[in-house]
């Protein structure tokens, strides 16, 4: 065994460490038993593949304190329970896809048979939506399915890219008037003009863009429950394809479609979520909680560069400014990463390193048109 595949080793086990973890957890907070049965089944998956690089580890001779967790999954976790295991799943999702492969050019892994189990693993993401015995509920089925799953991924998104937009454009403003030599409760007043026009219109557009789709999703149903009424044979037959596609048989599926049409709530219900990729108990979020959220988050990146100038101005401020946007820019860009999976030391550098660049494009023009106002 050489040193590569004792660092191999180790990287695997780490991996497998993390897998367990993250799966307890969701096994502990999903509030639906049957995934929270399948969850605790990956987690053992995982353990005995932790197990087999354990002792792949001792045979080399390469003793040392056992891996621990990694930021990245201990932030999942800290998501998961805090928040719901919805918010952390499209990025569960995506991780077991693409590890399905991290095994197949790993001979050993590919004889002790994880490689399969981790194809299985994604396979069991991909295909969890049809119907089994045991009978997964169809928040779940919309969940896996991907109608649905983005919800959570594109919350966590939107905080991370909302906080982005209030530092970028906020830093780009202040530097602009720095640059053209304004007092500094000038750029002051302006920087608060500029956090508060962009609070309000990410706020107003978030609300238009959710209480938009909540429109278009009550007309959907709408029409669903009036056809339901009018032509609950073809219904029936909607319902039957839908069983089916699950893995059900003709005889069974009918059956079931017949049972749930006797009862047009849960049938409207079904159909919602399975024809119409519809949650009816959430029609895609509060507008009003989407667009507080969006001001604050706005808010909060904005007011970064600003905050020197409550207290001094000059060089001194744009320095002060500069650093602290800097800071913050490379936290969001290392954040990110919990979506992305990329080196968090990169994408924090990258972002400075854009955030920074428009700052000081803007800082150049404003010295520009303040030196011709001047003159």
């Amino acid at each position: 065994m050489t040193a590569a595949d004792i660092e191999r080793y180790r990287r695997n086990l780490q991996a497998e460490i993390e897998g367990v973890a993250l799966y307890r957890t969701l096994s502990e907070v999903e509030p639906s038993p049957e995934l929270a049965t399948v969850y605790a089944r990956l987690a053992e998956t995982e353990e005995r593949h932790a197990a087999y690089w354990r002792d792949k580890l001792r045979e080399a001779g390469a003793t040392g304190p056992e891996p621990g967790i990694g930021w990245r999954t201990r932030l999942l976790m800290w998501l998961a329970r805090r928040f719901g295991p919805a918010l952390v799943l499209p990025t569960v999702i995506g991780n077991e896809q693409s590890d399905s492969h991290k095994y197949d050019t790993q001979p050993d892994a590919r004889g002790a048979g994880l490689a399969a189990d981790e194809r299985s693993h994604a396979r069991l993401f991909r295909m969890i939506g049809r119907v089994t015995p045991s009978g997964v509920p169809g928040s779940a089925i919309a969940q896996f399915e991907g109608r649905h799953r983005a919800a959570g991924g594109n919350a966590l998104r939107a905080a991370v890219l909302g906080a982005n937009d209030g530092l970028v454009s906020n830093v780009s403003l202040v530097m602009g008037v720095a640059g053209a030599d304004l007092a500094p409760r000038s750029i002051l007043v302006t920087g608060l003009a500029g956090l508060l026009a962009g609070s309000l219109s990410m706020a107003m557009g978030e609300w238009l863009s959710v209480q938009s789709a909540r429109e278009l999703y009550e007309h959907q149903i709408a029409v669903e429950r009036e056809e339901l009424e009018a032509f609950p044979d073809e219904e029936i037959e909607e319902l039957t394809l839908i069983f089916r596609s699950r893995g059900m048989d003709e005889a069974a599926a009918r059956a079931l479609a017949q049972r749930m049409t006797g009862d047009p709530a849960v049938a409207l219900d079904t159909l919602a979520r399975e024809e119409l990729g519809i949650n009816p108990e959430e029609l895609g979020g509060s507008a009003w909680e989407a667009a507080i959220s969006s001001f604050l988050l706005f808010a909060i990146g904005a007011i970064i560069p600003v905050f020197p100038y409550f207290f001094t101005g000059g060089l001194t401020a744009v320095g002060i400014s500069l650093a602290l946007t800097a800071v913050a820019l490379f936290l969001i860009g290392a954040g990110i990463t919990v979506i992305t999976g990329r080196n968090a030391l990169y994408s924090g550098l990258r972002q400075v390193a854009i955030g920074s660049a428009a700052a000081l494009i803007t800082f150049a023009i404003g010295r520009l048109v303040g030196v011709s106002m001047i003159g």
